[in-house]
């Protein structure tokens, strides 16, 4: 027994890392543990890497590590292995990723968000602008729509009102349909609202509940595709995949990439889908867009993909190409999957 007790142990030494010890990998993350990045789509991705390595690799969600616009740099630095971050708190940096947040695309943020990765992979990751991490999965959020304290008899009223913007896309559209913008954080939406510093916000359908918008906003104008999306990137550390066997981080790499994008698009979709329903449950007024509000709009910002391909000339793309593309792909996407 003595001699079958040493073989074993002799034997074990000599075993690899990835067979001997279960990896874990400590992810990054910020919002609530109730937000659907935290309590849907990450827990979900984390289940698909358990599974597709047999066990080896598992994922841990940390809060309150920073700020969303320092977690880049904590991947980098080897605080992390991962994290998810909005592209938009990177000003200058991610130029590419703002064609995702395009008005007029026709297509929901789950074809967009497939379209957002097979293009990031086609034409701009060649381009740089995740250099340091590697880029495992870009969605975006649901449909920007438009949330008030008072209601809106058309689109063109929206005119001359105090509006909380997110920057990026969402301050180019408030300028061509006149508003006046305020850049606020989203935690202090909420409060502003309440004291009439903004007469309204942009912003998804989800925060109706996660930011508490039908306490405060509850007239909301509704357009079918919104009129803008954001973009999002979720990253692991190179470092981190370079420490994985081959085997494990190809496992890794099969349940990202577009299959992930496609599931977090959709999770976030489900919590708009949710956050409508609570608001029109507490009165909440959500009205569809008019006609005459769709090309009021669609004239208003007509001009945006041409200033996005001015915007992203030092990236050495061909943006042209590029948006056509994703066009194309996001609309496909659409009607083969009857959204």
């Amino acid at each position: 027994m003595k001699r079958v007790f040493w073989r074993v142990a002799v034997g074990l030494l000599f075993l690899p890392m990835s067979v001997m010890a279960e990896v874990e990998l400590k992810i990054a993350t910020w919002l609530s543990p109730a937000a659907a990045m935290n309590k849907t789509v990450l827990p979900t991705w984390g289940k698909w890497i358990e599974e597709a390595t047999e066990g080896r690799v598992k994922i841990t969600l940390v809060y309150d590590l920073g700020s969303p616009n320092s977690l880049i740099d904590l991947v980098e630095d080897g605080a992390v292995d991962g994290a998810w971050t909005y592209h938009g708190y990177f000003p200058g940096q991610f130029k590419l990723t703002s064609l995702a947040e395009l008005p007029n695309h026709n297509a929901g943020s789950e074809a967009v968000s497939v379209a957002h990765w097979r293009i990031h992979e086609d034409y701009l990751a060649e381009a740089g602008e995740h250099d340091g991490v590697e880029l495992v999965g870009v969605f975006t959020h649901g449909p920007g729509q438009i949330h008030m304290r008072e209601p809106l008899e058309s689109l063109e009223d929206i005119k001359g009102k105090k509006i909380r913007v997110g920057g990026g896309i969402q301050s180019a559209i408030g300028e061509r349909l006149g508003v006046t913008g305020v850049a606020a954080p989203a935690n202090k939406i909420y409060e502003m609202l309440t004291q009439g510093v903004v007469d309204g916000v942009f912003n998804p359908m989800s925060t109706k509940t996660t930011l508490k918008l039908h306490e405060v906003a509850p007239y909301t104008l509704k357009l079918p595709h919104g009129m803008y999306l954001g973009s999002f990137g979720i990253f692991l550390s190179e470092d981190t995949l370079d420490g994985l066997s081959e085997k494990d981080r190809d496992a890794i790499m099969a349940v990202s990439g577009e299959k992930l994008s496609a599931m977090a698009a959709k999770a976030w979709a489900d919590a708009d889908d949710y956050a409508e329903g609570v608001a029109r449950e507490k009165g909440n007024q959500i009205v569809d867009a008019s006609d005459q509000d769709l090309a009021y709009f669609a004239a208003a910002t007509g001009d945006l993909d041409q200033a996005w391909v001015e915007s992203v000339k030092d990236r050495d793309v061909d943006a042209k190409a590029a948006l056509r593309a994703f066009r194309e792909e996001a609309q496909a996407y659409e009607v083969a999957n009857g959204q």
